[in-house]
């Protein structure tokens, strides 16, 4: 019996502590070419924790590991909502694919936090549209400030009666009102910054009372900090004019990166603190120079400012894989021995004696079937008596890969394969591949070794010059109208400063 109750012990354990969220749901209209992400929404350089296949009668499911409990991003066809999330939650979405993300239904284990969030939300709508900004500014500054005072309570009011009705978790109420909290802070820096040219009043300057009010929704700081990008921004908003100042007496090439400037410049600030400097610094990184056809001299910049620079383990390790999925493996490097498979089950093994050509794809990514699959065409036929053509397919699952490559590459010279689990796979994760890098290239020299960068466009002169260089061909100039388009894309929520 003792053994029995130890057992049960350890189980509960176990699930208490699991980060995984099982999501599962039906958006009725849905379609097959669309995908499901779920993105942390309170990290720096985020990347998609999971990518979902929507089948033909709108219905999905899939798990990931949530990195902590909070606010999730989740997006589909483009669109996107807000989501808190606890690990070890199972989670139902429901609704119709045209009213997302308006509409939507969530049950299971978030539904009190989720249905909270919503009422709150609908509160805001409201109220937010009575707001008038530019009439707060122009108010004398205790006017401002009664009028910030009244906005507080009444969201909080609300909050709590939100969090009442729904029988919420105490950390999504408070995520609320330090989000509220930011909100105000970025709000009473408008005023500092606007209030003098709206009111012709130059010489004006806060009062004590205006920097008490602000220190009382700054004092929790380090927790927003770390949940809230709004209070990120509103950092960053305070600090724009200094750093613009700092720049131009710092960068007079304008040659240096925006973070290797603001790093500097962060060195300066000895009131910050260090979770403060990790998380601005890592922003401005990742919003900005951290961007694919960076070059090797900046690449190593980059890293190096992220070595010496950020302290904050976590961070660190985010923006070293964001680095990575950007950048890809260096040239020279073996390429990933993950295992694929033909259409027939055998395993595949890139080959050697000549060059390959490599392209990853899915079915369901856009660009594939009208745009890639002609020019790839006519690259092969062009390069086919001195290269080899392998193309890597992630559909989540082998009989669709066996559908996609019959239909979209019959004819087409090459090896066709499949990695295990899609997107999942191994060498998706190897070489930093998520579902905005496809459809993409990465070229193999004779020995199978990384000899080129990931290129998302066939009509790209780099590429073309890499594999005239190792095939000893010489392509034919490429037409515009044969130049695909596939620009990589980061979510952007927070403004870095400019110089």
């Amino acid at each position: 019996m003792s053994k029995y109750f130890l057992m049960l012990i350890f189980a509960f354990v176990a699930m208490s502590c699991s980060k995984k969220v099982e999501v599962k749901g039906n958006f009725a209209g849905g379609s097959p070419l669309e995908r499901i992400e779920f993105i942390e929404a309170s990290g720096v350089a985020t990347l998609p924790l999971v990518n979902l296949g929507v089948d033909s009668k709108g219905s999905f499911s899939g798990s990931f590991e949530a990195p902590k409990n909070g606010m999730y991003i989740m997006s589909y066809a483009g669109k996107t909502a807000m989501i808190y999330l606890k690990g070890g939650q199972e989670l139902n979405i429901s609704g119709q694919a045209a009213n997302f993300p308006n509409q939507f239904t969530i049950t299971g284990d978030a539904k009190k936090n989720n249905d909270f969030l919503m009422d709150v939300q609908k509160f805001i709508q409201g109220y937010a549209a009575k707001i008038n900004v530019g009439e707060l500014v122009s108010k004398n500054e205790d006017a401002f400030l009664k009028d910030v005072e009244k906005i507080r309570k009444d969201f909080e009011t609300s909050i709590e009666a939100s969090a009442k009705k729904t029988s919420a978790d105490s950390e999504v109420v408070q995520y609320k009102k330090d989000e509220l909290n930011a909100s105000l802070l970025g709000l009473m820096s408008q005023y500092e910054i606007n209030h003098p040219q709206v009111t012709q009043n130059p010489n004006y300057k806060v009062s004590k009372n205006f920097k008490d009010a602000e220190a009382k929704l700054d004092s929790d700081n380090e927790r927003m900090l770390r949940n809230q990008p709004v209070y990120r921004n509103y950092l960053l908003g305070k600090l724009s004019s200094e750093f613009q100042n700092f720049a131009s007496a710092n960068n007079k090439t304008g040659k240096e990166m925006s973070s290797e400037v603001f790093a500097k410049f962060l060195d300066t600030k000895k009131d910050l603190s260090q979770t403060a400097k990790d998380y601005l610094l890592a922003f401005v990184l990742s919003s900005g120079d951290i961007a694919p056809g960076m070059t090797k001299e900046n690449s190593d910049k980059i890293s190096k400012i992220i070595k010496e620079k950020i302290k904050d383990s976590q961070i660190k390790k985010d923006l070293e894989r964001i680095q990575f999925v950007i950048e890809g493996p260096k040239v020279g490097d073996a390429m990933s021995s993950a295992k694929l498979a033909k259409a027939d089950g055998s395993d595949y093994k890139f080959a050697t004696g000549k060059p390959t050509l490599v392209m990853f794809y899915a079915s369901w990514n856009p660009y594939i079937a009208e745009g890639t699959v002609p020019v790839l065409r006519e690259v092969v036929n062009f390069y086919k008596s001195k290269m080899n053509f392998t193309f890597v397919n992630l559909d989540d699952t082998k009989d669709q890969f066996v559908k996609t490559s019959n239909a979209l590459l019959k004819g087409i010279q090459g090896t066709s394969v499949y990695g295990d689990g899609g997107m999942n796979a191994q060498i998706a994760k190897d070489l930093g591949i998520y579902g905005f890098k496809l459809p993409s290239f990465i070229v193999l020299d004779k020995d199978g070794k990384i000899a080129s960068r990931f290129f998302y466009n066939l009509g790209d002169p780099e590429i073309v010059t890499v594999l005239d260089k190792l095939s000893g061909l010489k392509a034919p100039m490429v037409q515009p109208e044969a130049t695909l388009q596939n620009d990589l894309l980061a979510p952007k929520p927070e403004a870095a400063p400019t110089k």
